[in-house]
Formats: structure tokens, sequence, C-alpha cells
């Protein structure tokens, strides 16, 4: 009998003998990013020397690195279900399941505009993408369609109520709606600025949601004013056309059926000559 050492205790994990080892990244450090260096420097080299074959050893992220997964894979959903809703939404209110695309093109614009935000505020001050930052996408989504939202509607009223034409109409929009844009991206903007640039106490937490924001109504606004009247006259150009397409169509169908049958020729050659 040989004496040995061994664990004050042993764990277990799912009915299954666990080790712990606990790595704390440094602050400036990602942790998706200390995610991938475990995985690539510790972990793949073991699966790769067949020293984790036969499953009587697995090596499992849990922790904060689990919980970032999981975040990320809710939050995908959570986005996912706010541009369903939104979509839904307007094709109610535009009466159309063209014209709100238009205005759901204008988020991928907030999101540049959101990840640019957050990129030039850690140039100065360390925030790591924690997950009221990620929320912070989400609520964007619902604040970036609100400028695109005005100028279709007013194009629409210009074109259905009072018979302007397509050009007439967009300029026209624009000249009625820049004005509330603006203020409702100035007040929005000008409330925003201290919480990211001067914050108080305790406001650290929300300071990377509020980057997030700020820089996705800045780009947005700047860059719907160019984009959204130029894909809107060519989603009113296209579903016009689409539509004297259809209405070709079927006037080619009906005009077979509407053609009067010739009229039947007697077979009788006396009632002929008759």
């Amino acid at each position: 009998m040989v004496l040995a050492s061994g664990p004050e205790q042993v764990n277990h994990r799912e009915r299954q003998r666990a080790i712990t080892i606990q790595v704390t990244p440094p602050p400036e450090l990602p942790l998706e990013t200390a995610m991938e260096m475990i995985q690539t420097a510790i972990v793949r080299p073991l699966i790769d020397g067949g020293e984790l074959e036969g499953g009587l050893y697995q090596v499992n992220l849990a922790g904060t690195a689990d919980k970032l997964r999981a975040t990320w894979r809710a939050l995908r959903w959570n986005f996912a279900l706010a541009l369903l809703i939104t979509y839904l939404l307007m094709a109610a209110l535009f009466e159309s399941w063209i014209y709100p695309l238009v205005v759901i093109a204008s988020v991928p614009l907030g999101t540049v505009g959101g990840v640019a935000g957050l990129w030039l505020l850690n140039r100065f001050v360390l925030l790591p993408l924690d997950v009221i930052t990620m929320l912070g996408f989400v609520i964007l989504v619902r604040t970036v369609v609100n400028n695109p939202i005005l100028i279709v509607e007013q194009t629409l009223i210009h074109m259905r109520e009072e018979g302007k034409p397509l050009r007439e109409a967009i300029l026209e929009s624009l000249r009625n709606r820049i004005r509330p844009i603006f203020m409702t991206t100035t007040t929005t903007v000008f409330g925003l600025v201290p919480l990211v640039l001067v914050p108080g106490t305790g406001s650290e937490v929300y300071r990377g949601l509020g980057a997030v924001v700020l820089g996705g109504l800045l780009t947005s606004t700047l860059v719907t004013l160019v984009v959204v009247p130029s894909l809107l006259g060519v989603a009113v150009e296209w579903r016009e056309g689409l539509g004297r397409a259809l209405r070709r169509a079927l006037r080619r169908e009906e005009a077979p059926a509407a053609r009067p049958a010739a009229p039947e020729r007697d077979q009788d050659p006396a009632a002929a000559r008759r």
C-alpha cells in the first residue's frame, strides 16, 4: 500500500466528477477574446492530441463565459423578433408589404452607427460589451425607424390624397418632415450626451447603451435623409411596374374569353342558295 495525498473534496457537475479552474482575464482583455485564446491554446491542442478521446474527459467553459454565449443567443432572437414586430406594424400602417422594407433598410445603418459609437468611446474609456450594452442594439431598432416612417408616410399621403407625382411627393415630404426629424434627434442627442461623456455615480452601467443609441441615431438620421427617399422612389416605381405587368397579364387572359364566337355555317346547300 502506498500513501499519497488526495483532494479534500470531490466536486461533481451533472453527476460527473469535475475539476474547476478559474481564469480571470485582465480588465483590458474582452471576455470573448479570452475565450477564443483558451480554446486555441488549451482546448484545441488537447482535442487534436487525442487526450480527450473515449468520453472520459471533457472541457467545458462555464460561469461568465457560459452566460455570455447564452446572452448572445437570447439577444439574437430578440433582435429578430423586434424587426419582425416592427415590420408587421408598418405593414398595417402603410397598407403595403413593400414600403416597410424601405424603413427596415435603415436598421443596418443604425447598427453600424451603434458599433462605431461604442468603438469610439472605447478609444478613450474601456467599456466592455456587456448585456446592457447589447440590449442597446435591440432598443436601436425602434429608435432608428422613427424618421424613415415620417418620410414614407408623408410621401404616401401626398401621392394618394393629393395626387402628386412621385418625385414631387418625396421632395415635399422632406421639406415638411425635416424640421420634426431634426427636433426629435436633437433632443434625444442632448439627453444622451451627458450620460456618455459626463457620467455620474452609478451611470457607468448604462454608458455603453447610451453610446450605442447615440451613435446609431446620429448615423441613421444623416444617412436616412439621402438613402430612404432614393429607396422609396425605387420601391414605388417597382410596385407600379409590377401592377402594370399583372394588369396586362390579366387582360391577355380575359381577351380570348371575351372574343365573340364566329357564327356557324349553314351546312344545307339549299338553304344557302335561298
